[in-house]
């Protein structure tokens, strides 16, 4: 990095820290209600898991300014695609889709095979940036402010995730509004508003994506064991929340 852009990120940066501790002190309507004003295009992506749930509920219920995307790969359970219509009819939103491009199905196929990915972890990226990364950009275009639904609980990889950050790769405020809350708080707010969930949550199934990568977990696993369980690195990601990543999808 040159002085140049090390001095232009300073301020993001410095925002990014004292948008942090205020979150710190707030529930999570008022996170989202304070990240709702503060300015700018604010989108919200969705997986349609039981955090990024939670999260819609909120959105939908205080009918909040915030944009709803969700990466519809073209590869996702059939359930998560159900649910996403019965999400959109109980609280009266739009959910965006964003679907990769088959010019660019094509040609992975062309090249590993359709389900090449699971003959190497360089086919797998290959696939998470077609199907996710590529179509997140889109989704992404003129925000100020990304919301995501990581949680500290996820990972080992996602322990030491902020409320708020500055993601340089994409040059906006990014806002993890569940970041302290674990698993069994998530389940006590869908149970008393009453949240609809993916079916296969009560199937083993804590961390979904898309359908031929993800499986259910055995106990005492991670809640994202069964994503891509047939790779050995415990740290493994899509790439969405990799910063190395977007700046590869961001050179393309």
């Amino acid at each position: 990095m040159t002085a140049i852009n090390r001095i232009a990120e300073e301020g993001p940066i410095a925002e990014a820290e004292a948008l942090n501790d205020r979150l710190a002190g707030l529930d999570l309507a008022g996170r989202l209600s304070l990240v709702s004003g503060l300015g700018g295009r604010v989108v919200f992506t969705t997986s349609l898991g039981i955090e990024d749930q939670v999260i819609t509920a909120e959105i939908g219920t205080h009918r909040l300014p915030i944009d709803i995307a969700t990466l519809q790969t073209g590869r996702l359970f059939a359930e998560t695609l159900s649910l996403i219509d019965e999400t959109e009819s109980q609280y009266d939103i739009h959910i965006h889709r964003f679907e990769p491009e088959k010019a660019d199905i094509d040609a992975y196929a062309a090249q590993y095979g359709l389900n090449g990915f699971y003959e190497s972890v360089e086919a797998r990226h290959a696939c998470c940036g077609m199907r996710k990364l590529k179509p997140l950009a889109r989704a992404l275009e003129g925000a100020a402010i990304w919301v995501t639904g990581l949680r500290r609980g996820q990972s080992a990889n996602r322990a030491e995730t902020p409320f708020a950050e500055y993601d340089a790769e994409r040059h906006l405020l990014k806002v993890n509004p569940l970041a302290d809350w674990d698993l069994e708080a998530i389940k006590a707010f869908v149970s008393a508003n009453g949240v609809p969930v993916n079916p296969l949550h009560a199937r083993g199934y804590p961390s979904i994506g898309c359908e031929p990568c993800t499986r259910a977990i055995k106990p005492g696993e991670p809640e994202r064991a069964g994503r891509w369980w047939w790779e050995q690195d415990e740290t493994r990601e899509c790439g969405l929340h990799v910063a190395e990543e977007a700046a590869a999808i961001a050179a393309q």
